[in-house]
């Protein structure tokens, strides 16, 4: 795979939908989706009435990167080796010494080198989105409790929490309501409405999809109108169902967002549908957002449930004429699209960094001096003085967020004259200046996150690293496409 690539070059270009082209009111859909689960545990599994009570600062537990052990409920951060930065047994934090004796140096027992990706999935989960985050606080105090209640160190509770995705997310409870319909004997009729299993999500977002969603840009939407009319075929691969995708799609693109893409995928079960063959996910016609007949392969552009990245690549072969079109996807989960796309279908890969937005329409000589921030939370755009996380930057991840906002701002403002070595060590010098800028706030302000702020210094200077060499752009604030060492375009 190339180091450096042109969207200009791409024959396809697919996108994820869920915090990728729909972006979500997070401050509002993380306690929708943390109840959800929590609702059901208490009220069908028989758990602690105490899960149902969250303070703003249980928040700060939560940030993209975590693994749950699932035998004994501890919550891990790793390092890009695979040795262990930090963790917790729940939500309590292990003190450096504890860490040292429970993981020393070495390797996690679930990491793989030669994949830099964790194995056994059966024995860990691995939270690296803003629709997974809620299930971590509420798994990390699920293990809290069951310390606290009953004195257990290994736990089987992962079992409720599947059966809580189920409830909540099954193809079925999307359909909240049937009616039905019965003649009496005097021919009145009698209507009848029987709420279905629906569980929580899925009635409150229909209710008021407004609160919970951000419509899209009108500059996304032309951006796209622009690519198919370069002749560039357009996909949306969901891992939501076809019922949802379009209450989404509707409301954050327009109700004419199908004429947008060439072909629609739901239901795709990600990372599978790049993972798995097509004799172990076969694409499915749909029928009112029904799943329908199995297809031996896919003939031609429309819309399909579940599948394969196999079958889709043999169609893009026909529809662009030739033997090896280039694909590039775009996603917001490193683990459900980037890796695997990246790795299996050998597609070029997009990484969505919505914490990466900005100060949208602040101008520098406005700007709040950063040495006198506090905390911080990213929310309509613009970062808001909060003594508490909701938009998925928790506490220990706002050091993080903030010193790679300003590599951002300081990559956007770079004139790109030299070349990209150049301006690599450019924006390294400046970055020195502002870390030491910053750690008086930490020690100020929070005394425990002065442990998190060499891993914030690492992995801001491995987001520097993906940026310059790696197909990560950054597509909100603006992206730079770059060909032969040098930038060519901007992503709006």
């Amino acid at each position: 795979m190339a180091q450096h690539f042109s969207l200009a070059a791409c024959d396809v270009v697919g996108f994820d939908l869920d915090h990728t082209l729909c972006r979500y009111n997070l401050p509002e859909s993380a306690p929708l989706i943390y109840n959800s689960f929590a609702r059901f545990l208490v009220k069908e599994k028989g758990y602690d009435k105490e899960l149902l009570t969250v303070t703003p600062e249980d928040w700060d537990f939560c940030c993209k990167g975590l693994a749950l052990d699932l035998e004994d409920g501890t919550f891990i951060k790793l390092a890009e080796n695979g040795t262990v930065l930090r963790a917790s047994h729940g939500t309590k934090m292990m003190t450096p010494d504890m860490l040292a004796e429970a993981y020393g140096k070495k390797e996690w027992k679930y990491f793989v080198s030669d994949t830099g990706m964790p194995s056994h999935p059966g024995k860990y989960y691995f939270y690296d989105n803003y629709f997974d985050l809620p299930g971590a606080l509420l798994c990390a105090r699920v293990a809290d409790s069951l310390t606290k209640n009953s004195g257990q160190k290994t736990f089987d509770f992962w079992k409720d929490i599947v059966a809580g995705i189920q409830h909540n997310f099954k193809m079925s409870a999307f359909k909240a309501y049937r009616f039905t319909t019965a003649w009496n004997s005097s021919s009145s009729c009698a209507i009848h409405i029987e709420k279905k299993n629906c569980g929580l999500y899925f009635p409150e977002i229909k209710r008021d999809p407004g609160k919970y969603l951000h419509s899209c840009p009108e500059s996304v939407r032309n951006w796209l109108q622009q690519l198919k009319s370069a002749g560039k075929i357009l996909l949306l691969i969901t891992s939501s169902h076809s019922d949802y995708c379009k209450l989404l799609c509707e409301y954050t693109l327009g109700d004419d967002f199908a004429d947008l893409f060439d072909i629609v995928i739901t239901n795709a079960l990600k990372p599978g549908f790049f993972s798995h063959s097509p004799s172990q996910r076969p694409f499915y016609t749909l029928k009112d957002d029904e799943e329908q007949e199995s297809l031996p392969s896919l003939d031609k552009p429309g819309w399909y449930s579940q599948g394969n990245s196999a079958h889709l690549y043999e169609l893009l072969k026909k529809m662009t004429s030739k033997p090896k079109p280039k694909v590039v996807y775009f996603g917001d989960s490193m683990h459900s699209d980037i890796f695997p796309a990246s790795h299996y279908s050998h597609w070029e890969t997009v990484l969505i960094l919505e914490e990466l937005r900005g100060e949208e329409g602040e101008k520098p000589e406005e700007a709040e001096p950063l040495e006198k921030k506090g905390k911080y939370e990213f929310l309509n755009g613009k970062i808001q003085r909060t003594p508490w996380f909701i938009h998925g930057l928790l506490t220990k991840s706002v050091l993080t967020a903030l010193l790679q906002f300003q590599v951002l701002k300081q990559l956007q403002n770079y004139p790109w004259t030299t070349s990209l070595q150049d301006s690599l060590q450019t924006v390294q010098k400046q970055l020195a200046t502002i870390r030491w800028s910053i750690i008086p706030m930490v020690l100020s302000n929070d005394e425990t996150l002065t442990i998190i702020l060499m891993e914030t210094i690492y992995a801001t200077n491995v987001l520097l690293k993906m940026l310059f060499s790696k197909n990560i752009l950054k597509c909100f604030v603006g992206t730079s496409f770059c060909e032969n060492d040098q930038v060519i375009g901007i992503c709006p």
